[in-house]
C-alpha cells in the first residue's frame, strides 16, 4: 500500500471566517482523497470581532477532529497579547518537530509565515492558501511572504480568487507561484429547506410571506457594516413588512461597537430595530439562508470570494454585493451587483426579491460549479504535483516514516 501524504497545516489561530471554514472543508476533503493532515495552531485563543474565541469551542476545530485529524496549539491564552512576530526557542523547536514529520506544509494565510521564516522545515514544500484580494493591508506579512519565496520556502500560493491572483502578482508575488482554486461549499448541506426555514421564521416572529435579507459577516472593517445598517435602515422604512437578520462574530448587541453603530443609525426611528435580529454565531447557518430572501455584502475592501455569498444562493437566496473581489463572477446573472450607496442597495434589494424566482432556477443550474468535491480535487491535484516536483529537486530529502503526533513541549 502507497504511503499516506503527509500534510501540515499552520493556522494564525481558530476563530470565525471564511477562510477557516473553507480549509477545514479542503483538509477533510484530502483526509478522503488519501492524505494524513494536521494542523497546528500558533495560538490556542483568539480575540477577534470583539469577542475572545477559544480554539476548542470553535466549530472548525470540532469539524477536523470529528474526522480523525490531529489539532494542536504553540502558545495557549495569555493575558497578555504575544508578539506575533516572535518565538521562541522552545516554540521553533515544537514547530520544527511537527515540520520534520510531514511531506507537505500549508501555511492558511500569510501570518503564520511569520514564524515559518524562523525556523528549520527541513526543504519541506509550502504551499501558502491566500483568501484576501489586499496584500497590501496585512501588514508584515506580505513582506513574510515575499522572502519565503525569495529564499525558496515557498514554492507556490493556492489564492482562493481570480481577484486574489491579480492583487498579489501586483504586490510582486510571481505569476508561476500563483494558483487559483475557487471556493466551493458542501451541496449536500446548503440547499433550499422549506421546512427550516418556516421553523426559524417562527421562531424569531417574522412572518412567513414578509421579505428578509441576511447579512452573515463577521464584525470586521472590510465588511463595511455602517454602509449595511445605512442601507437596512432605508429599506425597512421603505417596506414595513420587511425583516433583517445578522449572524457571525460580534454580531450582537454584546459588541459595543456594534451597539454604537445600530444607536447613532437608528437614533430617530428605533422602533424599525424590532425587525433586525441579531444572532451572532449560528451552527445552523444554512437554516438562516434558507429562511432569507436575500444574502447582501456591503464589503469594501479585502474580499476575495465570498463564502457567504455562496452558501446563501445555494440555500436558494438572491446575491447581491457590492464589486469587490470575485463577487461579481459569482453574482452576475445569479443576483445584482451594486454600488456602494444606500440607495443603490436598498433598490437592489427590492429587485432581487420582484425577481427572486428568476434568479433562484439560474443559481439551481449552476449548482455543480460551486461544489466542494470539485475545489479539494483542485487542491489535491495541486499538493501533489508539487510534492512530487520537490522529491525530484531534492532526492536526497528522505522523509520521515513517523506518523505526526501532538509534539513534546
Amino acid at each position: 500500500m502507497a504511503k499516506k501524504l503527509r500534510v501540515l497545516s499552520v493556522y494564525e489561530g481558530f476563530f470565525a471566517g471564511g477562510a477557516r471554514i473553507l480549509h477545514s472543508d479542503v483538509l477533510v476533503g484530502l483526509e478522503r482523497q488519501g492524505s494524513r493532515n494536521f494542523v497546528l495552531s500558533l495560538n490556542e485563543v483568539m480575540r477577534r470581532d470583539a469577542t475572545i474565541q477559544n480554539m476548542r469551542e470553535n466549530s472548525c476545530y470540532q469539524h477536523l477532529t470529528s474526522a480523525g485529524i490531529i489539532v494542536d496549539s504553540l502558545r495557549p491564552y495569555s493575558e497578555e497579547l504575544p508578539d506575533p512576530t516572535v518565538f521562541n526557542e522552545a516554540e521553533l523547536l515544537r514547530f520544527e518537530q511537527y515540520a520534520s514529520r510531514a511531506d507537505v506544509i500549508l501555511s492558511l494565510k500569510e501570518q503564520p509565515l511569520h514564524l515559518i521564516n524562523q525556523a528549520n522545515t527541513g526543504g519541506k514544500p509550502i504551499i501558502v492558501c491566500l483568501h484576501r484580494s489586499d496584500p497590501e493591508n496585512q501588514g508584515a506579512a506580505l513582506f513574510e511572504l515575499q522572502k519565503a519565496i525569495l529564499t525558496g520556502q515557498v514554492v507556490a500560493c493556492i489564492c482562493c480568487a481570480e481577484s486574489t491572483r491579480d492583487a498579489y502578482f501586483r504586490a510582486g508575488i510571481p505569476a508561476e507561484k500563483l494558483h487559483v482554486v475557487t471556493n466551493g461549499v458542501n451541496l449536500l448541506r446548503f440547499k433550499p429547506d422549506p421546512i427550516g426555514r418556516v421553523r426559524l421564521r417562527a421562531e424569531l416572529g417574522i412572518p412567513q410571506e414578509s421579505p428578509v435579507v441576511v447579512f452573515a459577516a463577521r464584525y470586521d472593517r472590510m465588511k463595511n457594516v455602517p454602509l449595511f445598517l445605512r442601507s437596512a435602515k432605508l429599506y425597512l422604512e421603505q417596506e414595513p413588512k420587511a425583516h433583517i437578520t445578522m449572524c457571525g462574530s460580534g454580531m450582537s448587541f454584546d459588541n459595543q461597537d456594534l451597539y454604537k453603530h445600530l444607536t447613532k443609525i437608528f437614533k430617530s426611528t428605533s422602533a424599525l430595530l424590532e425587525r433586525i435580529h441579531l444572532l451572532s454565531i449560528r451552527r445552523d447557518i444554512e437554516v438562516v439562508y434558507a429562511a432569507a430572501d436575500i444574502v447582501t455584502l456591503t464589503s469594501s475592501v479585502g474580499e476575495a470570494y465570498p463564502l457567504s455569498l455562496v452558501e446563501g444562493m445555494m440555500c436558494g437566496a438572491v446575491p447581491v454585493a457590492t464589486d469587490i473581489g470575485d463577487s461579481a463572477a459569482i453574482v452576475t446573472n445569479r443576483g445584482i451587483v451594486v454600488s456602494s450607496n444606500p440607495t443603490a442597495i436598498v433598490s437592489a434589494w427590492q429587485q432581487a426579491y420582484v425577481r427572486r424566482g428568476e434568479f433562484a432556477a439560474t443559481a439551481a443550474q449552476d449548482r455543480s460549479l460551486f461544489s466542494r468535491e470539485k475545489m479539494v480535487a483542485a487542491y489535491w491535484l495541486i499538493i501533489r504535483r508539487l510534492h512530487k516536483q520537490s522529491q525530484v529537486r531534492s532526492p536526497q530529502g528522505q522523509p520521515n516514516n513517523a506518523d505526526l503526533a501532538p509534539a513534546v513541549a
